[in-house]
């Protein structure tokens, strides 16, 4: 029986979805690499991700705020199998050739050269599999005077350009407060794994190269071409976004903030009569997005004084009837509540395992993007730290009088 064969979802039936019949085999921890078996697993590939015996992916740890096992890893390990193996043991290395045999992508994101050194490089991976695509996430790239540096998402930020940008002028620069480079890193694996599967029907199996700081520096736009061609260095600019106006986050009387882009040359004269400038609609100097720019603080300050005299809720009811693109920048709670959240399948309902003797209905998010006629679907959170290990193996022919044996070495 072959893994595939195997593998059902938690009603009993084949899992379904585009990608049904892919086998996915997830050597990676933390952010990046799983990410991306993530949304492969989303849309109906059969994910088998290794962990390590004992402690599992550190991910499971990760804002830990009850029981053994984070809401975090149970979003981004779901729709994937936990088998424990010990990949620096020689018999755990023989049970990972042997899943990448029946696999057609092995994701992995460890630092250069650590599969090769346990005999699992690519050239070894695809002489038991010719038609594999290996994904390789890591922080600076396979190649490159940095490609043995360690490298995390908040230094890929550092070195891509991004935090050049982020904060306010003559602050240190600040990060957002979710792990933006992995992320991002991630949906770059997705599309490397599948442009590999499209190429191998015209040649043999693809090895796909995901540098975090080049997932960044793509995010970049004009930034270095601006600099190579003007001389011109962007710089931070706080809430704003430089070169296009209005486009900013304001305050609002209650409190809290809202953010408003009226830099569409006919938004922004609806924006003007929404907030009572009727004049600065019709003003000569504002009739294009390069007037606006060079104008951009009498503008911030004009929108600045109107919000600061209604609610977040009023300035929102204002904009939303003049038809001008606005967000009001809401907490979790907030969007748990939200309906359009709701009716869209984003907020996705699951009874979790939170500790031994606590187990309750969650929110999780749901499933992007969204397809007509074969969507995606959760089948199941994030497992337990080795729950599929014996049905996995099993599966590839290690009876349970051989699974025991490695079990009791350490090796899974």
């Amino acid at each position: 029986m072959t893994i595939a064969e195997a593998k059902l979802d938690a009603t009993g039936t084949a899992s379904a979805g585009p990608l049904a019949g892919i086998r996915v085999l997830e050597l990676g921890n933390f952010i990046a690499a799983p990410t991306a078996g993530r949304l492969l697993g989303d849309f109906g590939a059969e994910v088998v991700k290794i962990e390590r015996p004992g402690s599992g992916d550190e991910l499971r740890r990760w804002r830990l705020h009850g029981g053994e096992t984070s809401l975090l890893f149970r979003t981004l390990g779901r729709n994937k199998r936990s088998v424990t193996v010990d990949m620096r043991s020689s018999e755990g290395r023989d049970i990972v050739l042997r899943l990448a045999a029946q696999s057609d992508v092995v994701l992995e994101n460890f630092r250069p050269g650590t599969l090769e050194r346990w005999g699992l490089g690519p050239d070894r991976l695809r002489e038991q599999n010719p038609q594999l695509v290996v994904v390789r996430v890591s922080g600076y790239g396979q190649s490159g005077p940095y490609r043995d540096r360690p490298g995390f998402g908040g230094v890929a930020e550092a070195i891509g350009g991004l935090r050049a940008l982020t904060g306010n002028p003559g602050l240190p620069p600040t990060r957002v407060g979710i792990s933006l480079a992995d992320s991002v890193a991630g949906l770059y694996a997705v599309i490397g794994a599948l442009m590999g599967l499209l190429a191998r029907e015209r040649a043999s199996g693809e090895v796909v190269d995901v540098a975090l700081y080049e997932a960044v520096y793509s995010l970049m736009e004009s930034l270095v071409p601006d600099y190579d061609a003007f001389g011109v260095v962007r710089e931070q600019a706080g809430s704003g976004l430089p070169g296009i106006a209005p486009s900013n986050t304001y305050r609002c009387s209650d409190g809290r903030y809202i953010v408003i882009s009226g830099n569409g040359d006919g938004i922004f004269v609806r924006l003007m009569h929404a907030i009572g400038r009727p004049d600065l609609a019709t003003d000569p100097r504002l009739t294009d997005n390069a007037g606006r720019v060079a104008h951009s603080d009498e503008l911030d300050a004009a929108i600045g004084t109107w919000t600061a005299a209604h609610s977040q809720d009023e300035v929102a009811s204002v904009l939303v009837a003049a038809d001008v693109p606005n967000g009001p920048i809401l907490t979790a709670e907030e969007i748990a509540k939200d309906p359009h959240f709701a009716e869209r399948g984003m907020h996705e309902r699951h009874h979790v395992r939170i500790a031994a003797d606590d187990e309750r209905d969650v929110v999780f998010p749901g499933v992007v993007p969204r397809l007509e006629h074969c969507p995606g679907s959760t089948r199941w959170l994030g497992p337990e730290l080795g729950a599929d290990t014996d049905e996995v193996l099993g599966a590839i022919g290690i009876d349970a009088a051989e699974r025991e044996r490695l079990r009791a070495e350490g090796v899974i």
